[in-house]
Order: C-alpha cells, then sequence, then structure tokens
C-alpha cells in the first residue's frame, strides 16, 4: 500500500464519509472565494482562522504556497467536528512519518464558543486552520471532480457536508 492509499484508509477509519487523495491538478483555485468571505460570512473580521485576521496571507499568496505540495487527500463528512479531527490527526499522522511540511484546512469547530469570534486570543492556536474555501479554493469544482457530493443548501432541512483537505507532499 503506497502513502497515498494509507492516509485514505486512515481518513475511512477515524470516521470520514469519503476521501480521496488528490494531486495538485485536481485542486481548483479562485480568488472569487475571498469576495464570498467577505460578503457572505457573518464571521468576517472576527474569525481567527478567517482570511479578514491580520496578517493572513490573500488567495493568491495561499496560491504560491500550497502550489509547493505535489498531493494530499480531500475528507468528506457530514459532521463538521469529525472533518477537522480527521483532517488534523492526518496532518499530524503524517508530520510523524516524516511529512514535516503537512497542512490541514478545515472549518474550524474545535470550541463550543469561539474566543475569536468575541474578541479574544484563540484558545487554539496550535491546532486551530483555515477553512478549505478560505484560502482561495473553490470547493465545489475541486470535490466535484471526484463525484464527491456537494450543493448549494436550499433550506435548513438538508445534510451539510464539510470538506477538509491535508496538503500531504
Amino acid at each position: 500500500m503506497n502513502d497515498k492509499e494509507f492516509y485514505v484508509k486512515r481518513a475511512l477509519e477515524l470516521g470520514a464519509d469519503h476521501a480521496v487523495a488528490f494531486t495538485m491538478e485536481d485542486i481548483v483555485f479562485d480568488c472569487r472565494t475571498l469576495l464570498k468571505c467577505m460578503f457572505g460570512c457573518a464571521d468576517w473580521g472576527k474569525g481567527p482562522t478567517c482570511p479578514s485576521r491580520p496578517g493572513s496571507l490573500k488567495p493568491w499568496e495561499y496560491r504560491r504556497v500550497l502550489e509547493e505540495y505535489k498531493w494530499g487527500i480531500i475528507i468528506h463528512s457530514t459532521n463538521k467536528k469529525s472533518a477537522q479531527h480527521i483532517s488534523f490527526s492526518i496532518e499530524r499522522e503524517a508530520f510523524l512519518d516524516g511529512y514535516y511540511f503537512a497542512f490541514s484546512l478545515s472549518d474550524c469547530s474545535l470550541c463550543e464558543e469561539c474566543a475569536g469570534l468575541k474578541g479574544a486570543s484563540c484558545v487554539n492556536q496550535k491546532k486551530a486552520r483555515p477553512a478549505f474555501h478560505s484560502v482561495g479554493i473553490d470547493v465545489f469544482k475541486t470535490v466535484q471532480k471526484f463525484g464527491l457530493p456537494l450543493e448549494t443548501l436550499k433550506d435548513h432541512n438538508q445534510t451539510q457536508n464539510w470538506y477538509s483537505a491535508v496538503f500531504i507532499a
């Protein structure tokens, strides 16, 4: 079993609904994601992993950094907390396996109440990561390449899909 297969299998063992390996050619970047964050998110200007935070890279800067990677895995879950837990676990395992630049992206759900949204410092700075979309990745186009479920929600009763990614090598 190669490393890609290993980490996909591990993500599934940890509870992911789906997990797939990607290459950088599979990742669709689009700087317009910043507009959706800026004008579509109530947390803009507040969240500690938000692209609005002081010193945050802009999507085009994230793209340059992320393009240094060769591959990684995408993790799908219908549970936000699980998606983040799994991606961080995979990041840690990959780091311990010698992929010292392994880095996960996931909507943060570490705390019941986000201290950052209240103007305080993040209490989980070592674990908090930016969201897949907040770094300039078109999540819809990217995951649809793999046949993974994602659609615009029409109402609050629909199942929400959460995606994380771990950039490994």
